[in-house]
Formats: C-alpha cells, structure tokens, sequence
C-alpha cells in the first residue's frame, strides 16, 4: 500500500514537472503529429472493428443455416417418388 501511494506521489511529481518543461511542447506536437499521420490512413476504432465482426459472424450464421436449408429443399425436391 505504501509502496501505491509513493508511485503516485513520483508520478504526480514528474507530471508536474513536465508540465511546465519544454517535453510539455514537444509531447504536444508529438501528439499532433501522430494524430495527423494516422488521420491519413484508413483505419477505423476497435468499436468499428468490433460492430463489423459481429455483423460477420452473424451473417456467417445465417448462411450456414440458408446452406442447410437449401440442402434439405433439394434433398427433398430429388428424392425418388416411391
């Protein structure tokens, strides 16, 4: 526990000093740049990523069970006349 808390405090203290440093400026414009960088290319969020694989398996799932569906009409639709 004493251990939680003087991380916190070094933490606190680091950040403070960086806040008014010349890292402040160059985290900000390192930041900038990287946001513009990846502005450029086409990615999308894990919650996009995450919708879209669901929409997938769903759809995986209904056509496996379309595939099912249409074995069995034709099973039906070939099988001899007794």
């Amino acid at each position: 526990m004493q251990q939680n808390r003087l991380f916190e405090e070094l933490s606190a203290k680091i950040s403070e000093l960086l806040a008014h440093s010349p890292a402040k400026d160059i985290e900000k414009n390192l930041r900038a740049l990287l946001a513009s960088f990846f502005s450029r290319l086409d990615l999308v969020t894990r919650e996009e990523f995450d919708v879209q694989a669901r929409l997938l398996a769903r759809s995986r799932e209904m056509i496996s069970d379309l595939e099912t569906r249409v074995a069995e009409l034709e099973a039906k639709v070939n099988k001899p006349n007794s």
